[in-house]
């Protein structure tokens, strides 16, 4: 969870414990330790002035980055809480998942800009193949995000080029395939890049998402990963 987040949910508990309203412009010492109504301007007192800097330009502005001097804050544009609508990755997973678009190293800031938006969603679409080429055929630039129920791990794939139904080969070198062991650790991830580019992706009509020669593929309820 990065400092935005982290200040979003700090401000929602103390407004719930003190819901009472009041002029963030006339707070007390004691109003701000009780950190009351309004998200940055009146807290520049309690707060590291990086961080006040970096909460003042999200908020006013979204579109402008943070400072290279005040790692890790802000570090992206479009990529922020709202814009990931998924019940299995979060925010950070995907500034990972965009950095490995880039083929950036995870410590690099972000050069492009993404924004994540959910075309296909098993629980609400279903999980069959029918569902997945009526929706993502014709779609590129897609990254798929599978969880597997029992263990909890995070399989995924990221297809630059666009998902077709006629049983070809689609090729290109900047496809991926990766995993979390743990869905809650960022740091427990496996990266598999194309090794044949020819045989990247298979664009199966009886079968969902396939990466490779079976390397990652969804196949209704039931997938399978092999590394």
């Amino acid at each position: 969870m990065n400092e935005i987040q982290v200040w979003k949910n700090v401000l929602r508990w103390k407004l719930a414990q003190n819901p009472k309203p009041s002029d963030p412009t006339n707070f007390s010492k004691e109003d701000f330790n009780a950190l009351k109504n309004n998200k940055v301007l009146p807290y520049k007192k309690i707060i590291l002035k990086e961080l006040y800097e970096d909460l003042l330009k999200y908020f006013l502005k979204p579109s402008i980055q943070s400072s290279k001097t005040s790692k890790p804050h802000i570090t992206t544009e479009e990529i922020n809480i709202d814009s990931i609508d998924s019940k299995i990755i979060t925010i950070r997973h995907a500034e990972l998942i965009s950095k490995w678009i880039d083929r950036t190293e995870i410590t690099d800031e972000i050069k492009n800009t993404y924004k994540f938006k959910l075309l296909l969603c098993g629980s609400r679409d279903g999980f069959t193949y029918k569902k997945f080429h009526e929706i993502c055929d014709n779609q590129s630039r897609t990254v798929t995000i599978i969880k597997v129920k029992v263990s909890k791990e995070i399989f995924g794939g990221y297809n630059p080029i666009e998902w077709k139904s006629d049983d070809s080969y689609g090729t290109t070198k900047d496809s991926f395939i990766f995993s979390f062991k743990r869905y809650n650790d960022i740091k427990s991830y496996i990266l598999s890049r194309i090794k044949n580019e020819k045989v990247a992706i298979l664009n199966s009509f009886d079968r969902g998402p396939l990466f490779g020669i079976s390397d990652l593929v969804l196949d209704g309820d039931f997938g399978k990963c092999m590394w």
